[in-house]
Order: C-alpha cells, then sequence, then structure tokens
C-alpha cells in the first residue's frame, strides 16, 4: 500500500496587518512632526517678535536721549546771538540710526509733520488763557469756557455760565473743579462739556503724530476725515506744560531783580550803578512788570515805584522811613545819585541785555508759560492776538524776517508797526525762550520693520534734564 505525502503547512505571515501599523506609525510622527515644527515656528516667530520689540525700543529711547543731550547742551551753553539755533539742532537729531533699528522723531503743526520735539511754548497755557481767547477755538462754547475758567481759578463762585462743585454734584459727578491749575491738556475733559472729540480732536492718544487709525475715515476709532492731515483739536493750540525758563543767554540762572543787589545788576547787566539803583527801586514796587521798560522812562518809573513804596510804608508804619530804601535813594557806596531826568533809559542792546538776563518771576514758584515768538504758529497768534490782528501778522513778519529769530523783547520795537506802548500790553505773554518739549519718537525695527513708539514730556530748566511724563506704546 502506497502513501501520498501530504506537503506540509507553514503559518502564513501576518503583511497585511505589518503594512498597517507601518502606515499608522508614519503617519502619527508625521502629525508630531508637524506639530513639534508649527510649535517651533511660533516660539522663532514670537522670539523674533519680542527681539524685534526690544530693538525698535532702544530705537526710539536712543531718539529720546539724543534729543535730550541736545536740550540739556543748549542750556548748558546757549546761542546767545541765535534764538533759533536750538531747533535746527533739534531737527538734526530728528532722525537717526543704531545697530539694530532707526528713529524719527515728528510732530504736527496745523496739521501738518515737522520735523523734532513738539515745543510747549509755541502754544498757548490753558492755565493763563483768558476767556475771549478761549472763545476763538474751534467748538468752543461761551459756558464751556466759563466752566474752565471756574475749574482753575482759586474761588468757587461759578461764573455767569461757568459751573463750580455744586453743578458738578448735582450732575452726580463724584469730582469738581480742581481750583487750581490744570495739569495737563487731557484733564480739560474733567471740565463739564469739554467732549474728548473737542480737546483731542484726531490726535486720540495725544502723541502730536498722525497715525494709521486716526487717517482711515471711519474704518476704527477715532472718528477723522482721512485727509493726511492730524486735526488735533484744541490740543493743537493750548498746553498745560509750558513754564518760564529760568535760565539767561550767559548759561547762568537769571537775575532775580527783587533780591538782587544794585552790584550784582551792574555786573550782570553792564549797566552804570545810576541805573542799576533805579531798576533796583523799580523792581522793588509791587505792580512792576518787566514789559514797562520798553515803554516806560527809567526815571519815571522809578518815582512811580518809589511813590507805591511810601504809601505801602505810611500805611503799614513801618521803620523803613515811608518805605524810602537807602540803597534807593543813593548810588552805590552811599554816594549820591545823579537827578533821576539826567539818568539815561536803557538803550537797545541794554534792554537786549536786560530781558535775556533778568527776571522779575519768583524762581521758587515758576510761572505758567509765556508763548515763545520764535515758534508760534500763526493760527496760536490769531488767537493770542484776537483784538489786534495788525500787530500779530508784524511781530509774525519780523520773525520770519530774521535767520537768528527775536533775540529778546525788545527786539519787536525794531517793526514800525509795533510800539513801546503795543509791547508793554502785550509782553507779559511773550518770550523767546522754551523749557519744555513734548518729543515723540518712532523707532523701527532693522530685523522685522517692527515699530514702538516712545512719547516723553522734558523739562530742560534744570540740568539734568527732568522727564515730566513717559508713555510707550
Amino acid at each position: 500500500m502506497t502513501h501520498t505525502r501530504q506537503p506540509s503547512r507553514t503559518p502564513s505571515t501576518p503583511r497585511g496587518s505589518a503594512i498597517v501599523i507601518v502606515i499608522w506609525a508614519v503617519a502619527i510622527a508625521a502629525v508630531i512632526g508637524a506639530g513639534v515644527q508649527m510649535l517651533a515656528f511660533r516660539q522663532a516667530t514670537l522670539g523674533r517678535e519680542a527681539l524685534a520689540k526690544v530693538e525698535a525700543r532702544w530705537a526710539a529711547r536712543a531718539g529720546l536721549e539724543e534729543t535730550i543731550a541736545v536740550l540739556e547742551y543748549h542750556t548748558e551753553k546757549p546761542e546767545a546771538d541765535d534764538a533759533r539755533q536750538i531747533f535746527r539742532d533739534l531737527e538734526a537729531v530728528a532722525d537717526g540710526e543704531v545697530a539694530t533699528g532707526t528713529w524719527s522723531i515728528r510732530h504736527s503743526e496745523d496739521g501738518f509733520e515737522k520735523k523734532g520735539p513738539q515745543d510747549e511754548s509755541s502754544k498757548i497755557n490753558v492755565n493763563t488763557i483768558s476767556k475771549t481767547q478761549l472763545s476763538q477755538l474751534s467748538g468752543m462754547s461761551l459756558d464751556v469756557a466759563d466752566a474752565i475758567v471756574d475749574f482753575r481759578d482759586v474761588d468757587n463762585s461759578p461764573a455767569m455760565m461757568g459751573a463750580e462743585s455744586e453743578f458738578y454734584k448735582n450732575r452726580g459727578l463724584t469730582y469738581g473743579p480742581r481750583n487750581a491749575d490744570f495739569r495737563s491738556v487731557a484733564e480739560l475733559e474733567l471740565v463739564l462739556g469739554a467732549f474728548p472729540q473737542n480737546v483731542r480732536g484726531e490726535d486720540a492718544n495725544l502723541n502730536g503724530r498722525l497715525d494709521p487709525n486716526e487717517n482711515d475715515r471711519s474704518e476704527s476709532e477715532p472718528a477723522d476725515d482721512g485727509d493726511g492731515l492730524l486735526d488735533a483739536g484744541w490740543s493743537g493750540f493750548v498746553t498745560a506744560r509750558s513754564h518760564s525758563l529760568q535760565m539767561g543767554a550767559s548759561g547762568s540762572a537769571k537775575l532775580y531783580l527783587k533780591d538782587a543787589s544794585p552790584e550784582d545788576i551792574v555786573e550782570r547787566l553792564t549797566i552804570s550803578p545810576e541805573q542799576a539803583a533805579l531798576i533796583k527801586t523799580w523792581a522793588a514796587g509791587a505792580n512792576a512788570r518787566m514789559e514797562q521798560l520798553v515803554s516806560g522812562n527809567l526815571g519815571d518809573l522809578s518815582s512811580q515805584a518809589q511813590g507805591q513804596n511810601a504809601r505801602g510804608g505810611a500805611s503799614g508804619g513801618g521803620a523803613t522811613g515811608g518805605g524810602r530804601s537807602g540803597r534807593s535813594s543813593q548810588g552805590m557806596g552811599g554816594q549820591q545819585q545823579a537827578p533821576k531826568s539826567k539818568i539815561a533809559s536803557l538803550d537797545q542792546n541794554q534792554l537786549r541785555r536786560f530781558y535775556q538776563e533778568a527776571t522779575l518771576d519768583d524762581p521758587t514758584k515758576p510761572a505758567p508759560g509765556r508763548v515763545n515768538v520764535n515758534t508760534v504758529l500763526p493760527s496760536v497768534m490769531r488767537i493770542l492776538f484776537v483784538d489786534d490782528p495788525i500787530s500779530a501778522d508784524a511781530i509774525m513778519a519780523l520773525r520770519n524776517s530774521k535767520p537768528g529769530g527775536i533775540l529778546a523783547l525788545s527786539d519787536l520795537l525794531q517793526s514800525s508797526r509795533v510800539s513801546p506802548d503795543t509791547l508793554a500790553k502785550v509782553g507779559g505773554i511773550l518770550d523767546t525762550q522754551s523749557a519744555v518739549f513734548t518729543i515723540t519718537s518712532r523707532g523701527r525695527s532693522a530685523s522685522t520693520g517692527l515699530e514702538v513708539e516712545i512719547t516723553a514730556v522734558v523739562d530742560r530748566s534744570t540740568l539734568p534734564v527732568r522727564i515730566l511724563e513717559y508713555r510707550e506704546q
């Protein structure tokens, strides 16, 4: 019997299952790899943005520091014969670069972008502006003008259409008028009837520059007309930051006439001892004002002040013999003065030095700033001289004709349209120097083009320059 041999059966290999497993493994690995890659990409992107932000920030800060350095230089070593040199130097550093980025410093003048920082003294100080001048601002009503004056004055008696504490309380507000100086333009928005669109216009962040969102019509806040010009509202005409610069053209602190001795006056102003004695007597008067010297005779002003002092001494029963000072009635060293009518008034050069080096402002109490005639805009000048546009035009024409600007208020007399009496009336609101500037420095990263903006308000009345306000965005 023959047996046929059956072929042996070997178990089949799971080839199909292995292929599926491999495919799944590859897919999972691909997903994991893609996730890791995406995460790494995002982290790299965030890292680049963080680095670019640092680059842009320090580029903007470099522009700020460069501007501060120029301000400090001109405070320490002012150009006595060129009032505009400081502004030319500020324009020269308005653009610059560092290893990792660039900066640009701009401000707006009547809507147009200009190089350099904003001179706060080119505007009218809101703490000294009159109600008549306030009424010239666009969108200003009489009741809001009265309310602004009521907000800053020290009393609690409302003006005819104004608002004091009781009015704010009746409106359910938790605050009332400061009854002191405004500290910033933004504070105007606390006044009843003063809305942000009035105070800021299109300049929502009060940086003095036209930002993209301020030039896109209705696409984003704030509302704007998209004309490429910045409408800064009231903030383009008024400021709360400016104050008088107490540094003279020589680089030394101005001579405070009420405390100065006749000897100091002679040395600083290079005038005669007799003239110095008359100035000392005049400065001691309660009603003495710097602008009086351009319209009045020095002897007459001294006599008027001496009469006021005598009346004050007599009424107070003082032991000074009617308020008469030995220094005032005699020359230095006890020598008898020449008759006042024989003593010459200050000539043009002496007047210029007088305004550049002397002051009646108490250095311990900085006064709200006057308007710098070298930087004031025509639109602001028209508000300042609302009742005398002819003098405003004459002053602007004289300024524009001088490459070095107006060195002292007495230089305005060089215009045939500006009389001594006119200058005496407006001298208290004009100046030829500036102390406070708003610097808006925009830094741009060289690697990505990302931008960071720094806005700083700086005061150069002391050394080192003080930063009054600092914002980044």
